[in-house]
């Protein structure tokens, strides 16, 4: 089945006229599909891409470790999950990496390089070298839940759907972003990368963090199927063999019913407003990610934005972006949208860099 993907991804390539039949043969020639881990033993490298499950995570890397020559890297494409806990089923925490590969990997150029408490430096320069032999942007991330893109977009998600809540509806909200220049809004994004993954985010966050505030708008949504494009629909219907995304009455009366059984009194939002909310929510979160020192520097965090996840390029990325603004007004606006009386006044708290960067007007990767 893996084979016959990567097949017709190249074949998708050969009809766009990127790619020669010849060429396509060549590449699928050189591949050698096997079934068994022993196969692997004289790789150099290999990168693990199963379900995000720890358990799931545990059996591969146990066996990895006991295939793989010594020397080699295991790395995984965890995109949440606790590199460290995973490093340390093996005997070589040194070893293991994480190499989370943006969907669909053949095409997005990002590329988290997740640097672990034990992973050694000569792997991380292995694997930053790597990244450039295939074409990849890659940026370190230490380890977090989400590292550095996907730890971000939470909270810009989590932002959308009180915006839901409070009576903007998914077409405003995505309408608003794809204005401001994002290649898809949250909701179409969500159907496209699959309802379910937050959902099952979110309820891994109901027993971990319950201080947290979440809507539970999307809950509704997955609770009757609605996944998104594969399962033909999420935030929107979609039509066999066509992608467009269509306004979907259902969601529209989930959205009507859950605003009566939370007691929201609904209002108008502005299209400046969804835009604000959604952007700042992305550098408050990412205030906190270089305080914590999971980023290196902020023009990281405005790679990974600008390459994986659809910020407009000419904005520069949501903290360059913050700064031509000027985080004084940034931190204001915060203010104001935690004064909103159907808020969640601890999402507006100014990271303590943001709040001390904005009185000192300086930027963020000032000394």
């Amino acid at each position: 089945r893996g084979v016959a993907t990567i097949r017709k991804n190249y074949e998708n390539t050969v009809k766009r006229g990127k790619l020669t039949q010849e060429k396509c043969e060549q590449r699928m020639a050189l591949l050698k599909p096997t079934l068994n881990f022993a196969d692997l033993k004289d790789a150099d490298l290999v990168i693990e891409a199963v379900f995000e499950d720890i358990n799931v995570k545990e059996q591969v890397f146990k066996k990895l470790d006991e295939s793989m020559k010594p020397g080699a890297i295991l790395a995984s494409n965890t995109s949440t999950l606790d590199l460290n806990r995973i490093a340390n089923f093996t005997k070589r925490p040194q070893d293991v990496v994480g190499l989370h590969f943006f969907s669909p990997a053949n095409v997005m150029r990002l590329l988290e390089v997740v640097r672990g408490a034990a992973t050694s430096t000569d792997v991380l320069a292995t694997v930053m070298r790597l990244a450039k032999k295939i074409k990849k942007v890659a940026v370190v991330s230490g380890v977090c839940d989400g590292f550095i893109g996907n730890r971000m977009i939470e909270q810009y998600s989590r932002q959308a759907m009180f915006m839901l809540d409070e009576g903007a509806s998914v077409e405003q909200i995505d309408g608003a972003i794809e204005a401001f220049g994002f290649a898809m809004g949250p909701f179409r994004m969500g159907d496209l990368a699959g309802n379910d993954i937050g959902w099952h985010i979110r309820q891994r966050r109901y027993v971990e963090r319950p201080e947290l505030v979440y809507s539970k708008a999307g809950d509704r949504l997955c609770e009757l199927g609605r996944f998104g494009q594969k399962t033909g629909a999420g935030w929107y219907d979609y039509k066999p063999g066509d992608r467009k995304a269509h306004p979907s009455p259902i969601v529209t009366d989930v959205l009507r019913d859950y605003r009566l059984a939370i007691g929201t009194t609904v209002r108008q939002i502005t299209d400046e407003e969804i835009c604000q909310r959604l952007v700042y929510a992305l550098v408050n979160e990412a205030a906190h990610i270089l305080e914590e020192g999971i980023a290196q520097r902020a023009s990281d965090i405005d790679v990974i934005y600008l390459t994986g996840y659809g910020f407009p390029l000419w904005r520069g990325g949501p903290m360059h972006y913050a700064e031509s603004v000027g985080l004084d007004k940034v931190v204001a606006s915060m203010r104001g949208f935690a004064s909103n009386p159907q808020a969640d006044p601890a999402f507006w708290k100014p990271a303590s860099l943001l709040e001390a960067r904005a009185i000192s007007g300086k930027g963020f990767d000032a000394k």
